[in-house]
């Protein structure tokens, strides 16, 4: 990307990798962090310099994680040799989690341009379909649009009628509408507040226990709402 011979087509795609390669919040998310902090004049495919200085924000924040990743596997090898052969639950999400490494608190503008940019996307999808749930569900909602299934689910068999309670279905739209709330909340103040953190905190919550068992078709709609609620949780709490 630092190559100044390379034309700036080539350069806009090797910020790209960079991002594809170190992305703490996410993909998407971290390259609206990125490039908004970098402040292109106009178009970023055709502003070098602002793509340099979105690459050095990456590079600033791949070190303090490297440093991060260091100390964690220090700690680890000696816990090892007591005889802890497994990390703790709380190590593991500390990497786990959306979260942006850095020397300094991260950046308020970059934090609301990556929520902003995932909110769009979370609006596209729609909840699970009525369709799939069993005996007991109501017919004035049993037709909306079919299950929304992500490209890496396609083929995937959807589980029979009976398996998805009704009950379900109905909390997974509760949740996303609070969800979907929140996030509004949050770009409009451009900012949190505690109660918005505890709002937020117990959705997250929420929304991890509809994730059901195992590794079923059913739970794939819900995974991109709980890793939005995961960036939502932590744009609002690290502020």
């Amino acid at each position: 990307m630092r190559d100044e011979d390379l034309n700036d087509r080539l350069r806009y795609g090797a910020l790209r990798c960079a991002v594809e390669r170190y992305c703490p919040l996410g993909f998407h998310a971290t390259w609206a962090y990125a490039t908004t902090l970098a402040r292109p004049l106009h178009d970023l495919r055709r502003d070098a310099p602002a793509m340099a200085r979105a690459l050095n924000v990456l590079e600033e924040s791949r070190s303090v994680w490297l440093d991060e990743v260091d100390v964690f596997a220090a700690i680890r090898r000696t816990e090892k040799a007591a005889g802890r052969r497994s990390p703790r639950a709380a190590d593991l999400d500390f990497f786990a989690v959306p979260r942006w490494p850095g020397r300094d608190a991260p950046s308020r503008l970059g934090l609301v341009a990556a929520v902003a940019d995932r909110h769009r996307y979370f609006r596209t999808l729609p909840p699970p379909n009525a369709g799939l749930a069993g005996p007991g569900r109501s017919d004035a909602a049993s037709s909306p649009p079919a299950l929304h299934m992500p490209p890496l689910a396609a083929g995937l068999p959807l589980p029979d009628a009976g398996v998805v309670p009704g009950e379900w279905l109905e909390r997974c739209v509760t949740l996303r509408g609070v969800l979907d709330a929140l996030a509004v909340e949050y770009l409009a103040r451009v900012g949190a507040s505690d109660s918005l953190a505890e709002r937020v905190g117990a959705v997250r919550g929420d929304l991890r226990e509809l994730v059901r068992n195992g590794h079923r078709p059913v739970n794939v709609p819900v995974y991109p709402w709980v890793r939005f609620a995961d960036l939502l949780a932590y744009a609002v709490g690290a502020l």
